[in-house]
């Protein structure tokens, strides 16, 4: 058992960790979402889910997508057909822009390809 410590104020991990977990819960509700003064080409787009997507281009090989309270910046990637982004794990898949263009969240696996589908999404 440790009897001393380098660390000059102790608290219980009972009380410590609610505490923490209150910090990190509040953090990860804040989205930041560029003004729309910033320069680039945003859409929304409805998913089947019934949640939206913000996606904002702030430049060809940009995007900065917001779901489900994240916000995520990917970059362009290879793609045969459309615009794929890459980024926190996860790609953002669009094809054409205007009302009913379709984009979806895949989940991007370490060998760089596509995963399962997160939500499917049209542009409103």
């Amino acid at each position: 058992m440790r009897t001393h410590s380098t660390c000059p104020v102790h608290f219980p991990m009972r009380i410590l960790l609610p505490g923490l977990m209150a910090v990190a819960t509040a953090v990860g509700a804040c989205v930041h979402v560029p003004p729309a003064s910033e320069p680039g080409f945003r859409a929304t787009y409805r998913c089947e889910s019934g949640r939206r997507i913000q996606a904002w281009y702030p430049s060809d090989g940009a995007a900065v997508v917001v779901h489900g309270g994240r916000t995520l910046r990917m970059t362009l990637a290879v793609s045969a057909s459309g615009a794929r982004y890459v980024g926190g794990g996860l790609e953002w898949w669009t094809k054409g822009s205007g009302p009913g263009s379709p984009g979806t969240l895949f989940r991007h696996l370490s060998d760089g390809t596509s995963g399962e589908v997160v939500e499917q999404c049209e542009q409103e």
